[in-house]
């Protein structure tokens, strides 16, 4: 085995969202400019399209646009983008017509507590909210400025900042195109070609990729961002794919953009997710059309009856549209890091768009890669840790999105009826299921750095799909009950104000584009991707 010689290039292979965060990520962290340290270059096709499923984030996408530093305004212009808090799930829990709540909320802000106060949902369960207070509902003020289509923060409110926790919803070519432009003004260097194939040299690293318009390209370090395809880390070094197929089983997609039907059409700040016959749709606001897709199981419907039931869903406004369908390849590589080879994005895995992963997990990788960054190019023990902290992860977001599905009280539907049925379910939630049916869920349930989702999300899902917890004796303080009522009283009355002063979602986005545009009438744009 030769000697690690210092890593001083990096060769991503692949654009889109992945490659280019991956790209901006790495300028900021490993100073990209050529003078100045690391040089970073991505190759991508001219002839590969953006595979864009749900235009979903999750929070964290704030702290990464403010590392790589592009601001808020700039981002929610250029790719159209509006407010996201949460999750709006409907007909999960029951079938259309039952009944009972149709629906739940997941929001992005954690349950209230005081500091030095004590937690709420124990007294949620005992019942001291009042019988018919949701759990996000009852300790959080974003339901219901949520449901008023208001938005996360105010004019004054600082870039990423805000009362309400919140992510984003935007269009995914936009957002290429402007983590592309940002990147190449941090140094990143840009080339357009076709790569046809790989070469590894003789101990199985890959020595170059060869583009039919470049030749040769070689680097100390390749990203491999090339989607589903995986030509580097799956089809050139045969890192198996661990398919998830059998826990989840959504792998189609119908996707279309549907235009408002006014200009002042008020957006929801949320995704709504609507359960159907054999999976579920998303309904997205953007800032001037909704991106509406309904993700399915082949094995539990067909392709014509899976567009009818979009079709439905939309009504007479689907009229004229053309969905664009697409096979998602549901799963991830338990090795994602092999040699001087590493795979972010879909090249890695891919587990359904229902609570916004895919982007999370780009982030996650991107983070990784950079504070990992093998300097002194031993790659050995990078991967190592690498390969243990993204298969966990992908691992802990299978239970997550599986725990939306396995909860359900849905008999009308084979599809319902599989996805509850034990042996779908990993043991690791097993485990967590049968702990939690006695006591509430607990911090020490989850590994932080393993995990992409919080306690609370965990718990806003689990008690809006009604889990049944049975409180233990002692879970609820007798004396601290007075205390916890009034504390639900409160969060019930601030919420009111929270009203008052936050403005309309709509509202809010319009005067972060005129900000971006220096206070011009922006004229808006065609929508430019799924």
């Amino acid at each position: 085995m030769r000697p690690a010689s210092p890593t001083t290039e990096v060769l991503i292979v692949g654009g889109g969202a992945a490659g280019w965060l991956t790209a901006c990520f790495l300028a900021k962290t490993l100073a990209a400019r050529e003078a100045q340290g690391v040089r970073v270059t991505l190759v991508e096709s001219p002839e590969i399209g953006i595979v864009g499923v749900g235009e979903g984030s999750f929070p964290s996408i704030r702290g990464t646009l403010s590392a790589i530093g592009i601001d808020e305004a700039r981002f929610i212009k250029e790719c159209n983008a509006t407010f996201k808090q949460g999750v709006h799930f409907r007909h999960w829990v029951r079938a259309p017509g039952q009944p009972g709540t149709d629906h739940y909320f997941h929001p992005f802000s954690q349950p209230s507590q005081r500091p030095g106060g004590f937690e709420l949902l124990p007294y949620w369960l005992n019942g001291d909210a009042g019988a018919d207070a949701g759990f996000a509902e009852a300790v959080t003020m974003q339901k219901r400025v949520a449901d008023a289509a208001h938005a996360p923060k105010r004019p004054h409110d600082g870039d990423f900042l805000g009362p309400m926790n919140y992510a984003y919803h935007f269009d995914a070519g936009r957002f290429a195109a402007l983590l592309a432009s940002h990147a190449k003004s941090l140094g990143v260097r840009h080339l357009q070609g076709n790569v046809e194939r790989v070469e590894l040299d003789e101990e199985g690293a890959i020595a170059a990729v060869h583009a039919r318009e470049h030749g040769a390209l070689s680097a100390g370090l390749y990203v491999d961002c090339t989607g589903f395809r995986a030509l580097l880390i799956g089809e050139a070094l045969g890192s198996p794919f661990k398919s998830a197929g059998d826990v989840l089983f959504v792998d189609r997609a119908l996707a279309l953009q549907v235009p408002y039907e006014t200009p002042d059409t008020p957006i929801p700040s949320y995704t709504i997710s609507t359960a159907h016959e054999a999976g579920w749709t998303w309904d997205i606001g953007l800032q001037d059309r909704r991106g509406i897709g309904y993700v399915y199981s082949s094995r539990h419907t067909y392709d014509a009856r899976a567009e009818q039931v979009l079709r439905d869903y939309i009504g007479p406004r689907s009229e004229g549209l053309h969905p664009r369908r697409l096979e998602l390849k549901v799963g991830y590589r338990e090795t994602q890091w092999i040699r001087n080879c590493v795979a972010v994005g879909l090249s890695g895995g891919f587990l359904e768009p229902l609570e916004s992963s895919g982007i999370g997990l780009i982030e996650t990788a991107a983070y990784l890669v950079g504070f990992l960054f093998p300097h002194d190019g031993a790659l050995e023990s990078t991967a190592r840790l690498f390969n243990e902290l993204m298969r966990e992860r992908y691992a802990r977001v299978v239970d997550f999105i599986k725990l939306h599905y396995c909860l359900t009280q849905r008999t009308d539907a084979r599809f319902w009826l599989d996805n509850a049925d034990p042996a779908t379910i990993p043991q690791t939630l097993r485990d967590k299921l049968a702990m939690w049916k006695s006591r509430p869920p607990h911090r020490l349930d989850f590994v932080t750095d393993l995990e992409m989702y919080p306690p609370s999300s965990w718990q806003y899902v689990l008690y809006g799909m009604e889990f049944g917890t049975r409180l233990h004796p002692g879970a609820v303080d007798p004396a601290r009950i007075a205390e916890a009522r009034r504390e639900f009283g409160m969060i019930a009355q601030m919420s009111g104000r929270a009203l008052a002063d936050l403005p309309q979602h709509r509202a809010m986005v319009e005067q972060m584009v005129r900000k971006a545009a220096g206070g011009r009438t922006v004229q808006r744009q065609a929508p430019a991707s799924v």
